[in-house]
């Protein structure tokens, strides 16, 4: 996508964080972006902060993307609203953090349904659109976590994990439909993600617009050939 102008965009978790600069990023190029998430105030608070980025168009949806009901609800809204859909940013996550032993199965379940099933459902959804406009682009938010376990994490980083491979094996079957599929893989990113201090190591951690920029670059990337996987830290965390 030489250009982004005009583009119609998706972004699960848009209110706040990652998705918010994403979808305010997308905005700022003359894309028509359709946030969701699961806040009605949240999605409010955020609506004016994305449309004074730039240009394009903003929707905002009330869903949950552990309902496919919801999911399919949103994606026909924006494609209604829009025209169609060329950009799904998968951004929706949460973390539940605690021993094995001590998680409760709810919370694992959570953790799951959000950050991997949620992400199926999205996709299942919105590939038919793509399609019918002849490709498109996904892009799914993922965690250096992932690849670097780490103690009280299991669900998190278990769905991380699973979800680098379901991005590779995705981009494998679509990729003759037109559609390119990309993971980005963040470290430690300054945000207020579970209700953390985004100001907390504001000075050395990755900030939420250096992620949206990586996700722009590539969306622009030139269709020839395709970075599949993108690992972005910090250039310089505290030593250890």
């Amino acid at each position: 996508m030489e250009s982004l102008n005009g583009k119609v965009a998706i972004v699960t978790g848009g209110s706040r964080g990652i998705g918010l600069a994403i979808a305010r990023a997308l905005v700022a190029d003359g894309a028509r972006v359709a946030i969701t998430g699961k806040s009605a105030a949240h999605l409010s608070a955020a609506r004016p902060l994305i449309e004074k980025a730039g240009p394009g168009a903003v929707e905002t949806l009330q869903a949950d993307v552990r309902r496919y009901d919801e999911v399919e609800r949103a994606i026909d809204a924006t494609v209604t609203r829009f025209g169609g859909l060329d950009i799904l940013i998968n951004n929706a996550g949460i973390g539940i953090f605690a021993d094995v032993a001590d998680m409760t199965p709810a919370q694992w379940s959570e953790v799951i349904d959000t950050n991997l099933t949620g992400v199926f459902f999205t996709c299942h959804a919105a590939i038919p659109r793509m399609r019918r406009r002849g490709g498109g682009f996904i892009i799914n938010i993922s965690s250096l976590a992932g690849k670097s376990a780490f103690p009280t994490a299991a669900a998190y980083c278990a769905t991380k994990s699973g979800l680098n491979a379901f991005s590779e094996a995705l981009m494998q079957e679509v990729r003759y439909d037109n559609i390119r599929v990309s993971y980005v893989m963040p470290g430690s990113v300054a945000t207020g993600f579970m209700g953390g201090d985004e100001s907390k190591g504001a000075d050395w951690k990755v900030s939420s617009d250096e992620v949206a920029a990586v996700v722009v670059n590539l969306l622009r990337h030139p269709a020839r050939s395709l970075p599949s996987r993108v690992e972005l830290r910090p250039t310089k965390p505290p030593r250890k």
